[in-house]
Formats: structure tokens, C-alpha cells, sequence
């Protein structure tokens, strides 16, 4: 395993910030980190990089302990923080190479400054200073350092966080690419996000987790009732809905677009259909609402402090 905690806590004189949280990420693993504001997701990336100490429980990455060693988990892991530090008065490159003088890359440097410069897509600012970039920039720089010293781990704790649509997506590429060769624990509040890059995602909400599993199986596990959207040719008499025995209850969505809940949703499609063959009604169309992963994560993170 390139990660594993086991019943980690973090109290903060009588709050519990994190509270006996385990779970663990396998080698080539991109697994989405997901909670409401203050739930606890900082500060467990914090503990997993050595910059927080926790008040109990055991962290290992790449079995290596963050406690006793933490220096052997700096070697392997990458961490681009929340709050991206960075020097605004150092030009990109020169702050690469303090960078990478701190990992004492040696002979290696400058070619590796100049491939992350490219793979983040930074050439055309590289000759600026820091503070001079925009806040999209100055996240790829620190996605930059992250990856500089080719760490087995990569901690990313909001890294889109101030770019644009077209930036997004690169930055999603490059962490797509990384699937199989590094182990990446992501944390963002874009869900798009989370869909696009990971299989897996870890909920935590209240310092517990309250999700681990795939994002499919979440959606499966999650859909609280079935729901139908249908949308007639022209205005429907509520009536002859009240009348479906397999519906639960409907909802106007505007216009002639309508939503209906129901247990035993192949029985109300066929229901519908047969209504609809009955009183002469055209049907535009009918199809399974389908559950996002913004449903699951309200579902789980909703009420439940």
C-alpha cells in the first residue's frame, strides 16, 4: 500500500478535527477526497505530509511512518497545499531550483525543471517572476514543485482552484496521466472534477468518513428512490397521474416536463405507456433520472454533524 491510516485523529483542544479515520490507497491509485467545508480533509492531508502531527493513530506512505520517519515520507511525497506557498519575488525557475536543491536532485535539475515546466504548461511565463502571474499560474508552479523530485505520492489539495476551463482540463490531463504510475489523493469541492479523473472516492464529513467505494457503486448505494422524467407533447390532466398505481408522487419541472418517483420504475414505464396508448397521449420523452455524484455527496454529508 503506498497509504495507509489507521485511526487517525486530530483534536484541537475539544474539537475533534479528525476523529478515528481509517482507509488506504494502493500504488497507482487517483482517489478523490471529498467533504463539506471543515470536515476535516486539510488537516488529514496535513498529518499524511509530515506538516501536522496527529493526536493519535498510526500513518504509514510507502511504509514509511510520518511520525518516526518523517523525513523518508518527504522524499516520497509531492504536496501542493491548499494555501499554495510560493515566493512572489523569485522568477519560476530560480524558485524550481531552490526547489529542487532542496531534494538535492544534483546533476538531474535542470532537465527536470524544464520538463515540469512544460507539462504543466508554464513555458510561456517561465522568464516572469512568481507575483507576477496569475492565480492560475502561480497553481501550476505549485503543482510544479510538487511533481519536481518524481515522488511516488501526490497530495493535491484543491489544485484547479483558481484556474480557468481550459486550464482545468489541462491540468486534468497531466493528473489522468500520472494513473498507474503515482498514487494520488485529490481533494476538490468541483465534482466534474472528481468524475473526470478518479474510479474511487472517500467521503468524510464531521472528521468521520462516511464513503469509501467507487463512485458507481455510491451512486447504486445511495439513490434514495427511482425516479422517471417524462415530458408529454402537450399539458397533461394530473388526474390520470394520480391514477398510475406505481407511482409515488409527481413533480411539474416546467412545462410539460414532469418527475415521477416511484419503487418499481420498468412497472410505471410500462404503466405510463399504456396510459399514454389509452387517452391518446404523445409522449416526447421518458428515461431514468440518473444519480449524480452532487445527489450521493448531499445525501451523505447533509444533517449528519
Amino acid at each position: 500500500m503506498s497509504i495507509q491510516v489507521t485511526n487517525l485523529t486530530k483534536v484541537y483542544d475539544t474539537q475533534k478535527a479528525v476523529d478515528a479515520i481509517s482507509f488506504e490507497l494502493k500504488k497507482g491509485e487517483i482517489v478523490g477526497f471529498l467533504g463539506p467545508n471543515g470536515a476535516g480533509k486539510s488537516t488529514t492531508m496535513k498529518m499524511i505530509t509530515t506538516y501536522l502531527p496527529p493526536t493519535s493513530g498510526i500513518v504509514n506512505v510507502c511504509g514509511f511512518d510520518v511520525e518516526t520517519q518523517p523525513m523518508e515520507v518527504r522524499k516520497r511525497v509531492g504536496y501542493l497545499p491548499e494555501a499554495n506557498p510560493l515566493y512572489f519575488e523569485m522568477y519560476i525557475r530560480e524558485y524550481l531550483t531552490f526547489t529542487a536543491n532542496i531534494h538535492k536532485l544534483g546533476k538531474d535539475t535542470k532537465n527536470r525543471i524544464e520538463e515540469m515546466i512544460a507539462l504543466t504548461g508554464l513555458t510561456k511565463e517561465a522568464h516572469k517572476k512568481i507575483g507576477a502571474l496569475s492565480k492560475g499560474y502561480k497553481q501550476r508552479v505549485g503543482l510544479a514543485q510538487a511533481m519536481l523530485h518524481d515522488p511516488e505520492v501526490l497530495i493535491l489539495d484543491e489544485p484547479t482552484s483558481g484556474l480557468d476551463p481550459n486550464q482545468i482540463i489541462e491540468i486534468r490531463e497531466v493528473i489522468k496521466k500520472l494513473a498507474g504510475k503515482k498514487t494520488v489523493l485529490l481533494s476538490t469541492h468541483i465534482m466534474q472534477e472528481v468524475q473526470a479523473m478518479c474510479e474511487r472516492v472517500i467521503i468524510i464529513n464531521s472528521g468521520k468518513i462516511v464513503a469509501d467505494d467507487s463512485i458507481e457503486n455510491l451512486k447504486q448505494q445511495n439513490t434514495r428512490q427511482d425516479v422517471l422524467i417524462i415530458i408529454f407533447e402537450n399539458t397533461i390532466d394530473t388526474q390520470l397521474l394520480s391514477k398510475l398505481n406505481y407511482l409515488n408522487k409527481y413533480e411539474n419541472i416546467i412545462g410539460n416536463q414532469w418527475k415521477l418517483f416511484t419503487d418499481n420504475p420498468d412497472s410505471l414505464r410500462r404503466e405510463v405507456m399504456q396510459m399514454a396508448l389509452n387517452e391518446n397521449i404523445n409522449i416526447s420523452s421518458l428515461q431514468a433520472q440518473v444519480e449524480t455524484l452532487e445527489d450521493v455527496f448531499r445525501n451523505l454529508t447533509t444533517n449528519k454533524s
